[in-house]
């Protein structure tokens, strides 16, 4: 299995979410919110995970990345942070979460 196959998993299960909770009329509030926290963490992942990288913590084979990347790092490791910032408003807003405005 390759990251990326893995990475599309987590984005698929995270937009599921999201569209179950946009349907269930209970949208996330916030947008601007959740488009700053995603900015915030895809520059954190590009900063620490080309430092890592480079700093040789770990290394990724060649045969399980797509080869596209920012950096040292493949597009795949921003997956993970980009299904957070989706799902996690969405079951906030699913599970009842408090919605100050």
């Amino acid at each position: 299995m390759t990251y990326l196959l893995l990475a599309l998993g987590f984005l698929a299960l995270a937009t599921t979410v999201a569209v179950l909770a946009y349907r269930a009329k209970t949208p996330p509030a916030g947008w601007r919110a959740i488009a700053l926290a995603a900015a915030a963490l895809l520059t954190l992942t590009a900063v620490f995970d080309n430092l890592m990288i480079a700093s040789g913590l770990f290394t990724y084979s060649e045969a399980h990345i797509s080869g596209i990347g920012i950096g040292l790092a493949p597009i795949e490791d921003f997956s993970y942070p980009l299904a957070a910032v989706i799902l996690l408003p969405a079951l906030w807003s699913l599970l009842g979460g408090r919605h100050d405005r």
